[in-house]
């Protein structure tokens, strides 16, 4: 899917708080941040500023986690205004959220839901983002979450439902590979599948996350480094969507930015050498 800016990115950062003065006083070497839409919509003083001044520097993608795109409640448009000016403020080259709900009636879970995969429900979420986008006025980027718990209703796999989704709205995909890990685990269903059935023309950026192996299930947790089967179904993701930005999440437990950064430039080993060559 080709939206403007967003080739050569390579390898990006989420760019949290405790490392926003690290940031500020070293310019490091990243190719983008990646920032949590909701902790800058409504914020000002040092955060904003700081975001501000980054923004001048390197590129910006917006990543949310309250769109509730799979609710039932009407979309809220004062949130979708608020988004669109942080946006057009930072020269966001895309906006993002997930696939899933997070509340009703007015009420955020503050937890990314699995949504039913019916034809009903993707029919919701069709209509939804076809409305999220044209308020925009910018493709919207949805991404798979990792999940614990299905509906027994569903009459497809995520794969398809995910896929049609993409198709059938115009949206594009923010592959998460180590979502696909961790609800592939959990679920009992073939990680390779998955990504060989998604439009791959259609995938924008890709997440890299660690997670907690608990045994009989997985926990995704983002708080220690990418697990050694994530990187395997990178190196498919990459031969399935050729070059597109990628991008290290890490947001509990969170190491010195030299360390984030060290856990980043280990994708450097699985990357196609137009990408890894460029900056970040």
């Amino acid at each position: 899917m080709d939206i403007p800016g967003s080739s050569g990115l390579g390898l990006g950062l989420g760019l949290r708080f405790p490392h926003l003065k690290h940031v500020l006083e070293s310019w490091p070497e990243v190719g983008w941040f990646e920032v949590i839409s909701e902790n800058f919509m409504d914020s000002g003083g040092y955060p904003r500023h700081a975001l501000d001044r980054i923004a001048e520097r390197y590129p910006i993608v917006m990543h949310g986690v309250s769109l509730s795109i799979g609710s039932t409640d009407p979309v809220d448009r004062d949130y979708l205004d608020r988004l669109r000016r942080l946006a057009q403020a930072t020269g966001a080259r895309w906006v993002s959220d997930h696939i899933c709900w997070t509340g009703t009636a007015g009420l955020n879970t503050h937890d990314l839901l699995p949504v039913p995969f019916t034809e009903e429900s993707l029919a919701h979420l069709v209509r939804r983002v076809r409305l999220v986008q044209d308020v925009l006025d910018r493709p919207l980027v949805l991404e798979n979450p990792s999940t614990y718990a299905a509906f027994a209703g569903a009459s497809m796999p995520e794969w398809e439902f995910v896929a049609r989704l993409a198709e059938e709205s115009g949206c594009g995909l923010l592959l998460d590979v180590n979502n696909v890990h961790v609800s592939a685990v959990n679920h009992g269903f073939d990680p390779e599948q998955y990504l060989r059935a998604l439009p791959a023309e259609r995938v924008v950026q890709i997440h890299l996350a660690g997670h907690t192996d608990l045994g009989t299930h997985i926990i995704d947790t983002h708080d220690q480094p990418v697990a050694e089967p994530v990187w395997e179904l990178y190196e498919l993701a990459l031969s399935l969507t050729g070059p597109v930005p990628t991008l290290l999440e890490w947001d509990d437990r969170i190491p010195p930015f030299p360390e984030l950064l060290a856990e980043l430039h280990k994708a450097r080993r699985h990357l196609p050498e137009t990408v890894a060559a460029g900056r970040g």
